[in-house]
């Protein structure tokens, strides 16, 4: 069947929820407690150990599957307006988010900016100026840019996630 990279994450997701529960009932199922004097046939839960560990590799090798597919879709398509693959895009995000923020920290500083320590020299308590050492202008520039080049990397790869296909055999 045929995939967007967004549905095969839905699908992934879906496929591990199932995983989850599927451990948390047999959690609940392979052991049972019985008090002293109860009968502990009449309080065992039903439990088929060999069908629960089926159901389990059954439902690991979908989700091997799906990754995988995944995997091989983002490390040979490449993002659109962008020289890089999707898997590339993917580290790359992070980074350029950080540089914003850093950015944007950076051009909102004042010049000099007035710090008052706890320290006590005997005559008061000591103030220091913080004195940024690069141009603010410069910095805001290179905020826009690299804010714009986030937001269309963002959008490249939404639109990348939900128009092509790729088949995953499960």
């Amino acid at each position: 069947m045929e995939y967007t990279s967004a549905e095969a994450n839905k699908l992934l997701k879906k496929l591990n929820d199932v995983h989850q529960a599927r451990l948390y009932e047999e959690e609940q199922c392979s052991t049972f407690l019985a008090a002293m004097g109860e009968e502990p046939e009449s309080l065992r839960p039903e439990y088929d150990y060999a069908a629960a560990q089926k159901k389990l590799r059954e439902l690991e090798e979908k989700i091997m599957t799906v990754k995988h597919a995944l995997n091989l879709f983002n490390t040979t398509h490449t993002v659109p307006g962008f020289s890089m693959t999707i898997d590339r895009a993917l580290v790359y995000l992070p980074f350029l988010s950080a540089r914003v923020k850093k950015l944007g920290e950076m051009k909102a500083r004042l010049p000099k900016a007035r710090e008052k320590h706890d320290r006590y020299d005997g005559y008061g308590n000591l103030v220091d100026y913080r004195h940024i050492n690069y141009d603010r202008f410069e910095a805001a520039k290179d905020y826009d840019a690299a804010f714009d080049e986030l937001s269309r990397l963002q959008t490249a790869l939404d639109a990348v996630n939900n128009s092509e296909k790729f088949r995953i055999d499960i």
